[in-house]
């Protein structure tokens, strides 16, 4: 008996997923991967003494802190952190606020 053509498409694909289930997935996306999920991350962050913290800023503020960033080879993380550090030791002075 003849198949449809729809048919042999179905069977094909059919046999190229169990393929692909019997082999597995490669190493790269697997176990020894170097992303680590969110969960794990939030783990990482929090036995480092970390908490997340969001603040709105002005768009031409970002983009010169992702520029610094980037000029200094250091991630957002750090670059903010350092910032903040060195505000917070210098002498207190009136803050005005941001318009």
């Amino acid at each position: 008996m003849t198949m449809k053509k729809t048919d042999l498409a179905k069977n094909k694909m059919v046999k190229s997923d169990n393929a692909v289930k019997i082999a597995g997935v490669p190493d790269r996306f697997g176990t020894g991967s170097a992303i680590v999920d969110r969960k794990e991350q939030r783990k990482l962050d929090q036995a480092a003494g970390l908490v997340p913290f969001a603040c709105k800023l002005p768009i031409t503020l970002i983009t010169h802190l992702h520029e610094s960033a980037k000029e200094q080879s250091v991630s957002m993380n750090d670059l903010v952190a350092g910032l903040l550090t060195a505000a917070m030791e210098k002498p207190k002075a009136k803050a005005k606020p941001a318009k």
